[in-house]
């Protein structure tokens, strides 16, 4: 049985045996489930064990080539046609995916159901999705190699009169010229000032000598997604810079020492907030987010999160931060694999403080 046939029969095994089928309409949920990387399909689980994929004639050829193992049918009208298939095939109860299908498509489901129960069936793929196998984590580590790299060769480059937008650009070419698909998220470049808001998009703003230099990043490799910050300073360091990214630092290496199999997200979360409250600031967003085939996917390590505990296998980000509006602001941000044996960074950039 193959990797993502033994993945659907967990899906099936979870939702519960009240459910005749599963409608998955989540792109990044039908890849993990069969293999297939068009941007437009939809999968149909039946408790019979059948699996039928749904997608349009511009990828029939693809899906048979990815998803060999599941039954395909040519459709634009995807999760309509996938409920009227399991109807047919004697299901009274559906389960779909609520927390990602529009009202519009809801009426067209419900339509398509012709008096069949839809029901939620939670994010019962998303929580499959939280523990990597090991194809998984060296798709991962390739990722975050790549992003290293990148970080290295920019460093080059950091010198008075470049902008934030050419900084950008240089970090996607390294990434893709080093066999990135793409870089994993839009990347942030934020010089001086600028560095002190959190998701500050690049601009023409001119690096100056004396500039905090923030870059947060990633590539993604074989479908996967890394995620890495580091704050340097062009040129000599002020005082208030080395102090403000020794703060950061310390807060990033006890939170990484805390990030163990067994830990509690939210506990995690809290503790980055007590560290940094104790340098008279707040954080102004969670300390991090799991990583995969989603740059933000589960566990998120946040003031909302749930009680469940850390388990091994299980790739997250720590990326504490202290901002100082008007002056500039520091985060530091690795990858890392939760194990046994604590926290293992996928990302090994230098921490320190460098002054370019």
């Amino acid at each position: 049985m193959t990797v993502t046939a033994l993945r659907r029969s967990d899906v099936l095994a979870r939702i519960g045996l009240d459910v005749d089928a599963v409608l998955l309409t989540k792109l990044v949920n039908v890849r993990y489930l069969t293999g297939f990387t068009g941007s437009n399909g939809a999968l149909l689980l039946r408790r019979d064990g059948a699996s039928v994929l749904a997608t349009d004639g511009r990828y029939q050829e693809q899906a048979r080539a990815q998803a060999p193992d599941v039954e395909l049918i040519d459709t634009r009208m995807l999760g309509p046609d996938l409920v009227s298939a399991a109807v047919r095939a004697g299901g009274r109860r559906v389960a779909i995916e609520r927390h990602h299908v529009t009202l519009a498509a809801y009426d067209l489901l419900l339509a398509a159901a012709d008096g069949a129960e839809l029901v939620g069936a939670g994010e019962v793929v998303e929580g499959l999705r939280v523990r990597k196998d090991d194809e998984e984590i060296a798709a991962l580590q390739q990722a975050c190699a790549i992003t290293d790299r990148a970080f290295a060769a920019v460093l080059e480059h950091l010198r008075p009169g470049i902008t934030e937008r050419e900084v950008a650009w240089q970090l996607l070419s390294a990434m893709r010229a080093d066999g990135a698909e793409s870089a994993a998220f839009e990347t942030i470049v934020a010089f001086g000032p600028h560095s002190a808001i959190p998701h500050h998009r690049p601009t023409d703003r001119v690096l100056e000598r004396g500039d905090l230099v923030k870059l947060d990043f990633g590539a993604r490799a074989g479908g996967y997604h890394s995620d890495m910050t580091r704050t340097v300073v062009c040129g000599p360091a002020a005082e208030w810079q080395r102090e403000l990214h020794a703060q950061v630092l310390e807060v990033q290496q006890q939170c990484s020492a805390a990030t163990v199999v067994g830990a509690v997200p939210v506990e995690l979360d809290r503790l980055a907030r007590r560290l940094i409250a104790g340098h008279g600031n707040d954080l102004v967003h969670g300390l991090g987010h799991g990583v995969g085939l989603e740059v933000h996917e589960q566990p998120f390590l946040g003031p909302l999160s749930g009680a469940a505990r850390l388990e091994d296998r299980v790739p997250v980000t720590v990326e504490p931060g202290i901002y100082l509006p008007g002056r500039g602001g520091v985060r530091i941000e690795d990858t890392v694999l939760v194990g046994p044996q604590g926290a293992h960074p996928l990302t090994t950039s230098p921490r320190d403080l460098i002054e370019t």
